[in-house]
C-alpha cells in the first residue's frame, strides 16, 4: 500500500492531507488546516499528529510562473527535447532572466489551431525556492514538489474529457484550462483569498478568525438576496474580490476561444457558502460546481464533503505523491544537485541507522558543501569524480544485494520443486507396482477365459460334428452310390460302408470327402465285387 502526506504551504497557512492507495482504491487517512507562526514546528506537529514519520511528503512549489512556446510536432523525440530547452533559453534571454538560476518543467500539449505544431507549457521557478523547501523539509522524505495549478487536475480525473476550467482561489488565484482531458493553459491572478483575509484581519487581528468569518459567510444570488435576514458587514470585503475574479475568468474564456462546459471552484474560497451558485449566476450557460476529489462518494451522508474540499490543494499534492497525474511536473526529480541529494539519502550496504554515516550521508554532505562554498574548477572536478565513484559503489552494492537475494529465492524454489518431484516419483513408482500387479491378475484371468472358450468351442464342435457330417454326406454322395451303413465306433472316428455299380463313382465320393475336409485321415478298402455292386469300406475322423 502506498501513502503520501500532501502539504500545501502558503504564507502563514498549511493545508495537509494524508492519502493511502491500495490498487485503484484511494482513502484520506487524515486532513486539516493550521495557521502558524513557526512553519517548521507546525510541520513537525502535523507529521506527529498524522503518524507520518516515515511517510513520503509531497509539497507545492511556490512563486512559479508559466510561459509557452510553439514547437514542430514532426521532430524526433531527441530533437524535440533539444528544441524545448532551446526555446526556454531563448525566453530567458528575451526576458532578461538568468537561465542558470531557473529550474523548469514542461508539458507538451496539442496545438488546437495548427496540427503541425505542439505547444510547450513551461512551469519555471528560481532554484533557491526549491532549495528553501528542501531545507525546511530536510528531516523528512520529500517525494514530490509540484506546481499546484498543474497538480490540481489530479482531483478531477475528467474521464468524460469535457472542456473545463478549474478556478483555484487560494492566497492568489490560478485558472487551469483543460481541453480533452489535458491541461491547455494556466493563468495566474493576483486577486484571491489573500486580499480578502488581509482586509478582514485588519478588523479582527487574526487570520484564523478572518477565515472562520469567511466560512460562516453566505453569498446570496440576485434572486435570493431578498431572503437575507441579517446584513453581513464582511460581504463588502469579499464580493469585490470575487467579482474581479469572475470578470477576469470571463475574459480568459473569451480570449482562449474554447467552448468550456464545466467550471470547478476550489481553494480557500470554496469555504464561502454559495460561492458555486455565485459562479453559476455569472456563467448561466455552464455547469458550475465545487471541485470534489474523484474518489469521494458524494452520496455518503456520513461525510462532510465540504471539509474535504477545504483541503483540496493538499489532497491533489498527495495524489501526485502516490503516482496520480503527470510525473513530468515534479521538480523534486530534476537532474543535478537536488536529484543527487534525494537519491543519496537512502542507506546502502545493509547498514542500520545509528551505526555510523552511510554513503548517502557522506555524499549529501558533499553536495551541501558545494551548494554554498563557491568551489573552483579543480575542486568541482574532484567532487564530481568522488560523487561518481560513490554512486558506482552504491549501485554495485545495491545490485549485488538484489542479485544474491534473487539467487537465494530461486534456490529455495528449486529445492521446493525437487522435493515435490521426488514425492511425485515415489507416488508414481507405487502406482506402477500396483498397475503391474493388476496386469498379472488380468493376464491370468484372460488365460482362464481363453481356456474356457476353447473348451466351449470343442464342445460345440463335438456336439454338431455328426449332424454336420451327415449333412455333408447327403449333399455330396453321388446318386449312383448307395450308403449301406455309417458307424461312429468311438470319439470322432467314422466308418462307412457303401456300394456302387461303378467304382469310379465311389472314387469320386472318396476324393470329395478328402478335398472338402469332411473327414480327415481318410482310408478305404480296395473294394470287392461279389455281385454286380462293388463294396468299399471308408474310415476317417471328424475334423475337430
Amino acid at each position: 500500500m502506498q501513502n503520501c502526506l500532501g502539504l500545501y504551504i502558503e504564507n502563514n497557512l498549511i493545508k495537509y492531507a494524508k492519502i493511502s492507495k491500495e490498487k485503484d482504491n484511494f482513502r484520506i487517512e487524515s486532513f486539516g488546516m493550521k495557521f502558524f507562526d513557526n512553519m517548521e514546528e507546525t510541520i513537525k506537529q502535523i507529521v506527529s499528529e498524522t503518524y507520518s514519520f516515515k511517510t513520503p511528503i509531497s509539497v507545492n512549489l511556490s512563486s512559479e510562473k508559466y510561459t509557452y512556446a510553439q514547437l514542430f510536432s514532426l521532430l524526433s523525440k531527441k530533437d524535440l527535447e533539444k528544441a524545448v530547452d532551446t526555446e526556454f533559453e531563448y525566453f530567458c534571454n528575451e526576458s532578461g532572466k538568468n537561465r542558470k538560476a531557473l529550474e523548469y518543467r514542461r508539458l507538451l500539449i496539442p496545438n488546437l489551431r495548427d496540427k503541425d505544431r505542439i505547444t510547450g507549457l513551461y512551469a519555471y521557478t528560481d532554484k533557491t525556492d526549491i532549495v528553501r523547501k528542501l531545507q525546511i523539509l530536510d528531516s523528512y522524505s520529500v517525494r514530490s514538489i509540484a506546481p499546484l495549478p498543474l497538480a490540481i487536475i489530479n482531483l478531477a480525473q475528467l474521464a468524460n474529457k469535457k472542456n473545463s476550467v478549474i478556478v483555484n482561489i487560494e492566497n492568489t488565484t490560478s485558472i487551469t484550462t483543460i481541453v480533452n482531458g489535458q491541461i491547455q493553459k494556466v493563468d495566474l491572478l493576483e486577486e484571491g483569498m489573500g486580499s480578502i483575509l488581509d482586509t478582514i484581519m485588519l478588523k479582527e487581528n487574526s487570520y484564523e478568525k478572518a477565515y472562520e468569518i469567511c466560512k460562516n459567510t453566505t453569498i446570496y444570488t440576485s434572486q435570493g438576496r431578498n431572503l437575507q435576514i441579517e446584513e453581513n458587514d464582511y460581504l463588502e470585503d469579499i464580493m469585490p474580490v470575487l467579482y474581479r475574479i469572475v470578470e477576469k475568468l470571463k475574459n480568459i474564456i473569451l480570449e482562449n476561444e474554447i467552448d468550456i462546459s464545466n467550471i470547478y471552484v476550489t481553494g480557500l474560497a470554496a469555504a464561502i457558502n454559495n460561492i458555486d451558485l455565485y459562479f453559476q449566476e455569472n456563467f448561466p450557460d455552464k455547469e458550475c460546481e465545487l471541485l470534489t476529489p474523484f474518489f469521494i462518494k458524494k452520496t455518503n451522508v456520513k461525510l462532510n464533503i465540504k471539509d474535504y474540499i477545504e483541503v483540496n490543494s493538499a489532497v491533489a499534492l498527495a495524489l501526485q505523491g502516490v503516482g496520480v497525474g503527470n510525473k513530468e511536473i515534479n521538480f523534486r526529480s530534476n537532474p543535478g544537485f537536488e536529484k543527487l541529494n534525494n537519491l543519496l539519502k537512502a542507506e546502502v550496504g545493509g547498514k542500520k541507522k545509528g551505526e555510523g554515516p552511510s554513503i548517502g550521508s557522506a555524499l549529501k554532505d558533499l553536495l551541501q558543501s558545494d551548494a554554498g562554498s563557491g568551489l573552483d574548477r579543480i575542486e568541482m572536478g574532484l567532487l564530481r569524480t568522488a560523487i561518481g565513484l560513490f554512486l558506482l559503489l552504491a549501485i554495485y552494492i545495491t545490485f549485488s544485494t538484489l542479485i544474491i537475494k534473487n539467487i537465494n529465492k530461486k534456490n529455495d524454489e528449486v529445492d521446493s520443486f525437487i522435493a515435490d518431484t521426488q514425492t511425485k516419483i515415489a507416488s508414481i513408482t507405487k502406482d506402477t507396482k500396483s498397475v503391474n500387479d493388476r496386469t498379472t491378475q488380468y493376464k491370468d484371468l484372460i488365460a482362464l477365459i481363453d481356456e474356457a472358450n476353447n473348451q466351449l468351442t470343442q464342445n460345440y464342435l463335438k456336439r454338431n460334428a455328426l449332424p454336420n457330417f451327415m449333412t455333408e454326406v447327403m449333399f455330396n454322395v453321388p446318386k449312383e452310390v448307395q450308403l449301406i451303413s455309417i458307424q461312429n465306433p468311438s470319439g470322432n472316428e467314422i466308418k462307412m460302408e457303401l456300394q456302387s455299380k461303378e467304382y469310379e463313382q465311389i472314387g469320386y465320393f472318396i476324393a470329395k470327402i478328402k478335398n472338402e475336409g469332411i473327414l480327415t485321415d481318410v482310408t478305404s478298402t480296395s473294394g470287392s465285387k461279389q455281385t454286380e455292386y462293388v463294396k468299399v469300406t471308408i474310415e476317417g475322423k471328424l475334423p475337430y
